[in-house]
């Protein structure tokens, strides 16, 4: 009686065991497939390539990665699943001090931080302030904000971030891209950014380009729109106006860079 009941504690301790390390092992595929992923997000996949993204850059399950400014969450539901000890995640959000806009979404993302154990870990600073200790980070990672920083602050938040990062540690950067040759105003109210100012602000702040990637380009996308980037999903700024042409369009045509800082 005893021994079977010993046998069968070593059984379900040896089954704990295996689950465990395959949770501590996930696979980036697996991160990007698994269940506990938002349905309305995972939907977006065609036009954000997730795995082809972060594979790109380059993007390790060990790596201590800050996500900049990560607004609702979608790249943090990936992220938080596939980043495991001796790796660590921080999510640099929102100033709540700034307004009742930034206090609200750094609200929402709090509690959406505290609605599953699988975000325990996460950690959350405020973006614009000391992200990390210095030469400490693997990667620093922004995904559609460089034309949301453009009145402001953006020239310090990449020197932050470059600040915060191990040499050699990466910079990856996805954004709506802008045609060659637009004006920085007319930037800052469509929501598209020319790749020659994104490389131009990541040079400037000590990075250097390694390598650009068309994962997420869409060539439907003329950048020409009523109401900027917000025109397109998933926003629909228009509402039911053209709501079939903007779908069909599809999410924005983007640029993804690959920034490193440099080994002394």
């Amino acid at each position: 009686m005893f021994k079977v009941s010993y046998k069968l504690i070593g059984l379900l301790l040896l089954a704990n065991l295996l689950i465990a390390e395959q949770g501590s092992s996930l696979s980036l595929e697996d991160a990007v497939n698994s269940e506990t992923r938002t349905p309305a997000y995972t939907e977006r996949d065609q036009f954000r390539n997730p795995k082809e993204t972060l594979s790109f850059f380059g993007i390790k399950s060990d790596m201590k990665v800050v996500e900049l400014s990560p607004g609702g969450g979608w790249y943090t539901e990936i992220l938080a699943i596939y980043i495991k000890e001796p790796g660590s995640l921080i999510a640099a959000h929102h100033d709540p001090s700034l307004g009742n806009y930034y206090k609200r979404s750094r609200g929402n993302f709090e509690k959406k931080m505290k609605s599953d154990e699988i975000y325990s870990k996460v950690k959350i600073v405020n973006l614009g302030s000391q992200l990390s200790e210095n030469n400490t980070v693997d990667a620093v990672l922004t995904f559609r904000n460089l034309h949301n920083w453009l009145r402001g602050d953006i020239e310090k938040i990449f020197k932050q971030s470059f600040n915060s990062l191990k040499p050699g540690g990466i910079f990856g950067v996805v954004e709506h891209r802008a045609k060659k040759g637009t004006s920085l105003e007319q930037m800052i109210k469509s929501g598209y950014v020319t790749e020659e100012l994104a490389i131009q602000l990541a040079k400037s702040a000590g990075f250097i380009l390694v390598e650009k990637s068309e994962i997420n380009a869409n060539p439907k996308d003329s950048t020409n729109h009523p109401r900027g980037v917000w025109t397109l999903p998933p926003s629909y700024r228009l509402k039911e106006v053209d709501r079939n042409k903007y779908k069909n369009i599809g999410e924005s045509d983007r640029m993804t860079l690959l920034f490193k800082k440099p080994i002394l």
